[in-house]
């Protein structure tokens, strides 16, 4: 399994609309393990394939505490989702060191295709529920900070320019 370089906000592939997956081949398979690894390597709880620069609606999540409960969900849709909204601190590994204020709904069914290629659909709340709202946004070609105001966001990409910059250096 390899570990794969993870886009960093304000990489402009971040922007990117990830496509259906046509298939769940061995090549979406290996791209599931070298996902997982990067994740657990990276200490996060989700990443979407975009933040890894492959454009194809794809996300994996482990929210549990032993980090062994591994969910793929593939060319995932809401079906429905709660009215009832709670405002949480997030982060994102595209984000790195960042965390602030989003608002999101509580819970959500979600309709996805697993590893394996089987249709399921997952009713998730709290932090899973957070999660597959925050990934299913990168396929969208949205991360977090955009929920936040201007002036925010341009500090974010200010500091997170300097921090890149001062690592090439």
């Amino acid at each position: 399994m390899a570990h794969l370089p993870i886009l960093r906000y304000p990489d402009p592939r971040l922007h990117t609309v990830a496509k259906p997956v046509q298939a769940v081949d061995a090549r979406i398979r290996a791209l599931i393990a070298d996902m997982l690894a990067t994740m657990y390597d990276a200490q996060g709880i989700g990443l979407a394939a975009t933040q890894v620069d492959v454009h194809l609606r794809l996300i994996v999540i482990d929210v549990s505490e032993e980090r062994n409960q591994p969910l793929v969900l593939i060319n995932p849709v809401i079906a429905w989702a709660s009215p009832e909204r709670v405002r949480g601190d997030e982060g994102c590994l595209s984000v790195p060191g960042i965390y602030d204020g989003v608002e999101r709904s509580t819970a959500v069914k979600v309709t996805a295709l697993d590893g394996e290629g089987q249709s399921r659909t997952i009713e998730a709340e709290g932090l899973l529920a957070v999660c597959v709202q925050h990934e299913m946004d990168h396929l969208m070609g949205k991360v977090f900070v955009e929920y936040l105001s201007p002036l925010k966001r341009n500090r974010i990409k200010t500091k997170l320019l300097k921090q890149l910059k001062e690592e090439r250096a």
